[in-house]
């Protein structure tokens, strides 16, 4: 599971969750800490990663702008009790996903951010996904095929998959995404260059990410990274 950097000890983290209960009413069971009565604030949605669960980005949202709701998702593919995933990886050489699974993730994750919007009372161009690995994949897949869903991504330690890449063209509606990518470069688990490629495939669209690169950070959240997507995300709602 992702270990965050001196942001919250464990024992602090299982409090907090045991008074967070999972909710159920939309197509992804999730956490929240949110107000259903507020209108127009902005919605960030956390996904985890592969083998992780919702309580594994909750934590992050103490570290990010007060005002705004969080929910952190649960992926929908069951690995083993508290373990889940958004996709099954196929081949034995660069990270890619089943494509049917991809397909059928992709549709649920866009219901959840359609009927969360409206829950929450908020535009699309106010519902931001913050994605770790596999939930950055996936806030690439949903993100960059429907860009007018949300309002922006932060991918942090992902990648843009090979079929994805070759579908993607020139489309004006993308250009008013906002897209903010994180990676670290001792990553062994998603290289770098994934994180390189990503940024420079999405200017080749005209698009005009954001791009962090955290020296000698592996596969993990540092704090630095924090203080960077908190500045973001205060950024598109100033």
């Amino acid at each position: 599971m992702l270990k965050f950097l001196a942001l919250l000890t464990l024992l602090a983290s299982s409090a907090v969750h045991a008074q967070t209960p999972l909710q159920t009413d939309l197509p992804l069971k999730y956490l929240e800490q949110a107000n259903p009565e507020s209108r127009h604030q902005p919605l960030v949605i956390f996904l985890h990663g592969f083998g992780s669960n919702e309580e594994d980005l909750f934590d992050i949202k103490d570290e990010l702008p007060e005002s705004y709701n969080y929910l952190s998702v649960r992926a929908p593919m069951v690995m083993e009790e508290g373990s889940y995933k958004w996709f099954r990886q196929k081949g034995n050489g660069a990270y890619d996903g089943e494509t049917d699974d991809l397909k059928s993730s992709g549709k649920v994750l866009l219901d959840f951010v359609a009927q969360a919007a409206k829950k929450y009372h908020t535009e699309p161009n106010k519902v931001f996904l913050v994605g770790f690995s596999q939930g950055a994949i996936m806030s690439y897949e949903v993100a960059l095929r429907h860009p007018a869903a949300v309002g922006g991504i932060a991918a942090l330690s992902g990648r843009i998959l090979p079929v994805l890449q070759s579908e993607l063209k020139p489309d004006e509606k993308r250009q008013k995404l906002a897209i903010f990518i994180g990676h670290g470069t001792a990553d062994k688990r998603l290289p770098y260059i994934d994180g390189t490629d990503a940024d420079s495939l999405l200017q080749s669209l005209s698009l005009k990410p954001e791009f962090h690169a955290y020296p000698g950070v592996g596969h993990s959240i540092s704090a630095t990274e924090m203080q960077d997507l908190s500045a973001w995300l205060q950024r598109l709602n100033s």
